[in-house]
């Protein structure tokens, strides 16, 4: 695992990739936190990361699939996956050293925001005067939609060797996953306690419970067990060429 781990790391940061997708982050982010008058916390009356938190999961679900679209669709269409298929290493190895190699590529992107919350820190009247435990829920909230949105892409590269079918499908699936749910239980067929639940599947409503600053062991295990079930599809997608 770690050699296809390493080899990942190595092809984002040799190339443009890496660097490109941390960069343009950064700059999407910039320009809501500060130069957009209707999202720019300059214009807030209290200090708040508000915005970070609530587009970054928008940013995520185009972005993410953009860095993982090329994990096993390019493999494919190069004829590598043989390569790897043939080495003494067991498929789920291979999964999690490029799943690891990309969330490692979404850390390194949220890194830099920590810049944001000092500005907001200092910012604060008197200086200090904003909620981090909040924040604190509100990157691991981050961290954990990231994690899911990563196997969510891979999943879409492992069952196509085109690498725009993988990014549409996987920001399909983002959206569907993240958002779908918050819509579908708005609809009339859904009434008294349904609608809570339907809710409960899509992951805003986990992330927005995080971001509240309490860790709840049944957000941890919700993100996790989504986490498991697309490495899992991944899994049986690659297993599929053996039948």
């Amino acid at each position: 695992m770690l050699s296809i781990f390493w080899k990942e790391v190595n092809t984002f940061f040799s190339s443009l990739i890496g660097y490109i997708v941390i960069g343009v982050f950064l700059i999407l982010t910039g320009l809501l936190m500060f130069v957009f008058p209707s999202t720019s916390l300059l214009n807030y009356q209290y200090a708040t990361l508000d915005q970070l938190f609530d587009m970054a999961p928008n940013i995520f679900m185009f972005l993410i699939p953009a860095i993982t679209m090329r994990s096993f669709a390019e493999e494919q269409q190069n004829g590598t996956i043989e390569l790897l298929a043939t080495r003494p290493i067991h498929d789920f190895s291979i999964i999690s050293g490029k799943y690891f190699a990309n969330l490692l590529l979404v850390v390194f992107a949220l890194i830099p925001t920590l810049l944001y919350y000092y500005t907001v820190y200092q910012l604060g009247e008197p200086i200090g005067n904003l909620d981090t435990g909040a924040i604190l829920g509100s990157y691991i909230g981050l961290f954990f939609l990231s994690g899911v949105f990563v196997a969510i892409g891979i999943f879409a590269s492992s069952i196509t060797d085109n690498q725009i079918t993988s990014f549409i499908l996987a920001t399909f699936l983002c959206f569907v996953v993240h958002w779908g749910f918050y819509f579908f239980s708005s609809l009339p067929i859904f009434f008294g306690k349904v609608d809570d639940v339907v809710q409960m599947i899509g992951i805003d409503y986990h992330y927005a419970s995080i971001s509240r600053g309490v860790i709840d062991s049944r957000d941890v295990i919700y993100f996790l067990s989504l986490i498991g079930v697309f490495l899992m599809l991944t899994l049986v997608s690659l297993e599929r060429r053996k039948w």
